[in-house]
């Protein structure tokens, strides 16, 4: 039996891409608009999608869909209550970023905490050339070592967050779904952290979990790193907070809309203490090729009757 396989979106993987070991038609596009899914899907039994959507107005026109194998680790984009009550199987990538994103949290860690951003800008717009000293203090510098770490998410990820914090000399406290041993309550971690991060997957239950009344809890000399998903926290509640400096910054690498086509709240230029990357806290070059070989060797075990990495509904 031949399988059909069709990537909506190739453009999101920067890897190789080796080929499934059975025999198959390949199809792939750099990228696909909600209005073309069901098109370039029809007669295939595999799709592979990292961000393209698949809702029921879609799915339920494919009933030769099989299999959605996700190049990605969250999988808010499928629904996920219609693909398991019509037999769809869903799979994820796991486990592939434990280098990459952690080293971009400690990226935005760093930066935060040292200002860096704000004394390279005003070096750039001539600060230092008029100073009458060797050095300024416009921004305050805090030291990572002997600060406390907030982990809200203590899966693979969150540990491997913590394993650096420690080697670093920081305090960590951790906050997850399941029962742990040394868990923390959220209030508790916001309210004693010097910097929290969040690496969770976005639920209705995490849906702006991180709002107004959260981030006044947290010391005014504190920062918020999101790597994980938009929409954890109140982005107009962050900027708020930012701008009234009821916390000292905060790092985003996930916005709740994106590309941000039509703008976002977090974009403004005026807003202190705020970096924002585009979601590429995953993206190292050896990350994305663990992910292809991971996302055919999903392909592969669902194929020959051994599905892995499932997503339940």
């Amino acid at each position: 039996m031949s399988h059909k396989i069709v990537f909506l979106d190739r453009e999101t993987l920067d890897a190789n891409l080796r080929k499934p070991n059975f025999p198959h038609e390949y199809k792939e596009y750099a990228q696909t608009a909600s209005t073309e899914v069901v098109e370039r899907l029809k007669g295939a039994d595999i799709c592979i999608t990292n961000k393209v959507p698949l809702r029921e107005d879609a799915l339920k026109q494919l009933p030769e869909l099989k299999l959605i194998a996700v190049a990605a680790t969250g999988t808010d984009v499928i629904d996920k209550a219609y693909t398991s009550a019509h037999d769809i199987t869903v799979s994820n990538i796991r486990n592939y970023a434990f280098n990459t994103l952690p080293e971009h949290v400690f990226a935005l860690l760093f930066a935060l905490r040292r200002n860096l951003v704000n004394y390279h800008n005003s070096v750039f717009h001539g600060r230092w050339g008029y100073n009458s000293q060797f050095c300024y203090f416009d921004y305050p510098i805090y030291d990572i070592a002997g600060s406390t770490l907030g982990i809200i998410g203590y899966g693979a990820l969150g540990k491997e967050i913590e394993k650096r914090a420690e080697a670093l000399g920081m305090k960590v406290l951790v906050n997850d779904v399941v029962d742990l041993p040394n868990k923390v309550d959220v209030p508790t971690l916001l309210r004693e952290s010097d910097i929290v991060t969040l690496n969770l997957p976005l639920t209705p239950q995490t849906k702006n979990m991180i709002g107004a009344k959260e981030l006044a809890s947290m010391k005014k000399t504190a920062c918020i790193i999101n790597t994980a998903r938009g929409g954890i926290i109140d982005e107009a509640a962050l900027a708020d907070a930012l701008r009234k400096g009821v916390i000292a910054g905060a790092g985003m690498d996930v916005l709740t809309v994106e590309p941000p086509k039509n703008g976002n709240v977090l974009l403004d230029p005026t807003i202190p203490n705020l970096i924002v990357t585009p979601h590429v806290a995953w993206a190292s070059k050896e990350a994305m090729q663990v992910l292809a070989d991971q996302l055919i060797d999903n392909i592969d075990a669902y194929v020959a009757g051994s599905p892995r990495n499932v997503v339940a509904a």
